[in-house]
């Protein structure tokens, strides 16, 4: 999957909201500093309602790459991670790797960016409890700003980007 095009020109939070608009979701989003972990987004975002994310971006040994998007607070094993969504060993992708198939920077990544992903190299992982919450507050390909969001919603817009989230008991 390494053959995958740069990203020349990658979806704005603009072109994302467009196209949740046009499948006729429904989503609240807030401006604020940049967050580049999850103590920043507690900092600027933590008064949200619903769940907040944290998003790995990972690869396993056949280069395969996955986006884990899971509660910020989910203590995530990478060594026990394999075993429950069915990859290789895994480790983390780099930032150009990231650029190329997800069209976002580090503090940045979020579902959202399936967006960017036209060729389905990404297989993206979603926590099942988190999607059984009321809203998820996700970056929309930004980390100024904080996009809240239905569960349903989410997998419809992952849906129409031609992605199949697994779903899967992270704890």
């Amino acid at each position: 999957m390494d053959e995958a095009v740069p990203h020349t020109n990658p979806a704005t939070p603009e072109n994302l909201f467009e196209r949740l608009s046009a499948l006729g979701i429904v989503t609240e989003t807030i401006n604020h500093p940049p967050c580049f972990s999850v103590q920043d987004g507690e900092k600027h975002t933590g008064h949200l309602p619903g769940v907040h994310v944290k998003n790995l971006f990972l690869c396993d040994a056949k280069k395969e790459m996955w986006l884990i998007t899971a509660p910020w607070d989910r203590a995530i094993d990478l060594k026990c991670l394999p075993e429950q969504i069915g990859s290789k060993r895994l480790s983390f992708g780099s930032v150009d790797r990231l650029m190329r198939t997800l069209g976002v920077t580090p503090g940045s990544v979020t579902p959202f960016a399936v967006i960017n992903d036209q060729i389905q190299a990404v297989r993206l992982v979603l926590d099942a409890w988190m999607m059984q919450q009321g809203r998820i507050n996700c970056h929309p390909l930004v980390n100024t700003m904080t996009t809240s969001i239905g569960p349903q919603d989410l997998i419809a817009f992952i849906s129409d980007c031609n992605h199949r989230p697994q779903c899967v008991d992270l704890r």
